[in-house]
């Protein structure tokens, strides 16, 4: 996820040179093992994650793992990690470094973020898995939201879905109603910044976007138009600044009400910008992914209620999900192991095992998620079908990456209009593609 880029450990790259094959007849042991090594058929991945220790406590780390594992035993392969460090990259992110290690074709598998996958994907870079045998359990908005050009390119271990973290004990002092439209939310904020909550909501640079895309496409992905919409999009007989305003225009409230410090926000990372005083209570609301309510080392272990809610919308509550996933270099030079270790790893019997390690949600249809209590609100919601999508490979305009920086242009001073002017210059763009 984009806010992790720059802060994803630093660890060795993966790849050691294999020892001399040994000599015929030898019976040690040793050198057994050192042929069976040699034999073995190797995979590549890059990825913001690495082999880890089995002490090291990273869940979603030890999910993957887990499923990785499954493969090379079933597979008699090997997976070789290529991880992303940002001090040996300097100022490139973990995106521009994927993006260059696709396109010269040096990784057989990779862990890639929305906007990269829509761009991969248009240049022709990512294998069609559409073949692949785990695709029949996939549910539907992993496939649409990874189809690029009729082509499945990128699936996720898991569905990642944005929403609010509230601080329910707050919220029952102050005698508010969890907010269900963005009318009640500005309601609630207004209520607690009276009863001495300063910013009622912490924020950070990257994912204010979410409170937009909720509120920009309720009626897209929930109206029963989603396609012809999207084509109109697409062909320019519709504008995405028409879709953008309302959400704009509710962030330029927020900030000029006070709800949000738009200038702490510019400059602060995920989590480490507001998480600090959202767990000390004195920030009654941030929003962050479904992860972060699992996680100790984040919202996991908070010292009071916690509720997960969707985004305000007139449409009520509406969670956002932007997907990740896995893609495969369509020149790879071991695209059928690589394609075999996929098959494995998003099996339902591995992304059983990944949901219940890591209590997440499953992009097989037929895993369901056991999820605790705080996230109970969000996971019905997504279980009713009640979403949008926060990247959507379909629509030619990349969503998730332009709409965060032209949140940011926002959060430095830049006016609604001057916004919506940046969005028609982009759909402008894509049309001349």
């Amino acid at each position: 996820m984009k806010p992790n880029r720059k802060k994803l450990a630093a660890l060795c790259l993966a790849g050691t040179a294999l020892l001399t094959l040994a000599a015929c007849g030898d019976d040690d042991p040793n050198n057994l093992l050192q042929e069976k090594e040699e034999n073995t058929r190797v995979v590549t991945m890059y990825s913001p994650m690495e082999k880890t220790n089995p002490d090291a406590e990273n869940i979603a780390r030890s999910a993957a793992e887990k499923t990785i594992m499954m493969a090379e035993e079933q597979l008699d392969v090997r997976l070789e990690y290529i991880t992303y460090t940002a001090e040996n990259y300097q100022e490139k992110t973990y995106d521009d470094v994927a993006i260059d290690r696709i396109r010269n074709h040096m990784d057989d598998l990779y862990l890639l973020n929305p906007d990269v996958i829509q761009k991969m994907g248009e240049e022709n870079n990512l294998a069609d898995l559409s073949g692949l045998e785990a695709t029949k359990n996939l549910r539907d908005v992993v496939k649409t939201a990874n189809t690029v050009n009729g082509k499945l390119v990128a699936i996720p271990q898991e569905v990642v879905a944005y929403g609010l973290f509230i601080n329910k004990d707050i919220f029952d002092d102050c005698k508010l109603q969890l907010p269900e439209t963005p009318e009640e939310f500005l309601e609630c904020c207004r209520v607690l910044k009276e009863k001495g909550y300063e910013t009622p909501v912490g924020a950070n640079r990257w994912w204010l976007e979410t409170f937009v895309l909720a509120q920009a496409y309720a009626d897209l992905y929930n109206g029963g138009n989603t396609a012809s919409e999207i084509e109109a999009l697409n062909n320019g007989t519709a504008k995405y600044s028409d879709y953008m305003r309302p959400g704009f225009e509710f962030l330029q409230k927020m900030i000029d009400l006070g709800y949000i410090d738009a200038k702490k926000a510019y400059v602060s990372e995920a989590i480490e910008g507001e998480g600090e005083d959202f767990l000390a209570q004195k920030t009654p609301i941030v929003m962050a992914y479904w992860g972060a309510a699992n996680n100790e080392t984040i919202y996991g272990n908070p010292s009071f209620n916690l509720e997960v809610i969707g985004f305000p919308t007139h449409l009520g509550q509406m969670p956002v999900m932007p997907m990740t996933g896995y893609g495969v270099d369509v020149q790879s030079e071991h695209l059928e192991d690589t394609l075999a270790v996929l098959d494995v790893i998003l099996s339902d019997e591995a992304l059983q095992v990944y949901t219940e390690t890591n209590k997440v949600i499953s992009p097989s249809k037929n895993v369901k998620v056991d999820c605790i209590p705080a996230l109970k609100p969000l996971n019905d919601r997504i279980e009713e079908g009640v979403f949008v999508l926060g990247s959507n490979a379909g629509m030619k305009l990349e969503q998730w990456g332009n709409t965060c920086l032209i949140v940011r242009d926002l959060l430095n001073g830049a006016t609604v209009d001057e916004c919506m002017e940046k969005f028609d210059q982009l759909q402008a763009e894509t049309l001349d593609e």
